[in-house]
């Protein structure tokens, strides 16, 4: 008996430092629960609130698009990188450019000058001067041959003597022309012995090769100049991406020294093959000209692939703590004593989509809320989330 009395004892005692340690752990389950929703909101006097430049608004319904991130750089197509060089060579006797120099098409680029310029014309003005007397000598020859008083060999030689200086004229002014001389300006008596070259093209200059005195040969480079109206966006989308990527879709990029300023362009041609990397090129069109870009300049980009429309809030109005993502919505106002305004905020929890044109698509973790009835801070959200995180290690403080 004496047994069963000390057995029911131990059993009674085990019970009830089982009861204790229970509600002690429920104790410490609804504090931590307490504390957990205490250390999410937050509570702003007016002038607080106007003091940090607060803003509230609502959540909204926008179309944003699903993006493809790739990299790519600036360039311009073949046909727009512009070698200027001299046809027949000679001597530069005027450079006036730089690289990086602006030009307009027609600006002076260079003066060439060439002894043998005198001849090209001298050898234009002669057959010139012999093209009269040699067709008056045709038209005869060919009326005496009709009458036949002349024989026909008379006939065949006066024609041949006549239309070879006709080619040989036509030869020379074409030649005249490729050097940049003007022809008929050599037919009124004004002959040179230099000749200017001018810019295809509006653009800028890329590099120069050359310097005054020097002799540039027919197949030397005197300079290289882009044509800036151009440049487009040449990405690299790999192959087990491309098949998303269709011609007409926007694309966004960003220069590596200004990642936060968003540009735009336009997919205007899909590669037709696969590198030896499994890349593929994509060429965007730029949506506007943009005096900052060069070619070889390295982008950031964002192929937009999809669209829908989606709840969305200003990008400022996210904050990130403790590797989650948070909004601020405003709960409730009230007057404490003195009748003064008091704000409040809460924390709530949210997953984040795709980011377009300073909006950001979101979910809420808590799939009863009612996303129209929500009221958030859409500006200041970082200052509410230091003043939150700031209370919380305070209290935590002065606990210790």
């Amino acid at each position: 008996m004496k047994n069963l009395f000390q057995y029911i004892k131990g059993t009674f005692v085990l019970v009830l430092l089982a009861l204790v340690v229970l509600a002690c752990e429920t104790k410490s389950k609804v504090e931590q629960e307490k504390h957990h929703v205490e250390e999410n909101i937050v509570e702003l006097t007016q002038a607080q609130f106007e003091q940090a430049k607060l803003r509230i608004g609502s959540i909204e319904k926008r179309i944003i698009g699903e993006e493809l991130q790739v990299n790519g750089m600036i360039d311009v197509p073949p046909q727009s990188n512009i070698s200027i060089n001299m046809p027949y060579g000679g001597f530069i006797k005027f450079i006036d450019m730089l690289p990086g120099t602006s030009v307009k098409k027609g600006q002076l680029l260079a003066v060439i000058e060439n002894p043998e310029f005198i001849q090209y014309q001298q050898d234009y003005l002669e057959g010139l001067a012999n093209q009269e007397y040699l067709k008056a000598e045709f038209d005869r020859q060919k009326e005496l041959y009709a009458e036949k008083v002349a024989a026909g060999k008379t006939f065949q030689q006066a024609k041949s003597i006549y239309l070879a200086n006709e080619a040989r004229i036509k030869t020379m002014k074409a030649r005249l022309k490729m050097i940049g001389l003007n022809p008929t300006s050599i037919r009124n008596g004004k002959v040179s012995t230099s000749t200017n070259i001018y810019a295809p093209v509006s653009g800028y200059v890329r590099e120069v090769y050359t310097n005054i005195g020097k002799f540039v040969n027919p197949q030397d480079v005197i300079m290289d100049i882009t044509n800036a109206d151009d440049l487009h966006v040449e990405l690299t989308v790999y192959e087990n991406e491309i098949s998303g990527v269709k011609k007409g879709q926007r694309i966004r990029f960003s220069l590596a020294n200004a990642p936060n300023q968003w540009r735009e362009a336009e997919v205007f041609l899909v590669g037709r093959n696969v590198r030896e990397d499994r890349s593929v090129t994509v060429h965007g069109h730029l949506k506007e000209k943009y005096e900052d870009l060069l070619p070889g300049m390295y982008v950031s980009a964002r192929v937009e692939t999809d669209s829908r429309e989606v709840w969305a809030v200003p990008e400022q109005a996210v904050v990130r703590y403790g590797g989650k993502h948070f909004v601020f919505g405003y709960v409730e106002e009230h007057n404490i004593e003195g009748g003064e305004k008091t704000l409040t905020f809460e924390m709530l929890a949210i997953r984040t989509g795709n980011s377009e044109d300073g909006f950001t698509q979101i979910e809420f973790l808590d799939s009863t809320t009612e996303y129209k009835e929500v009221k958030l801070v859409t500006q200041g959200a970082f200052t509410l989330l230091a003043k939150a995180k700031n209370t919380e290690e305070e209290g935590e403080g002065h606990g210790h």
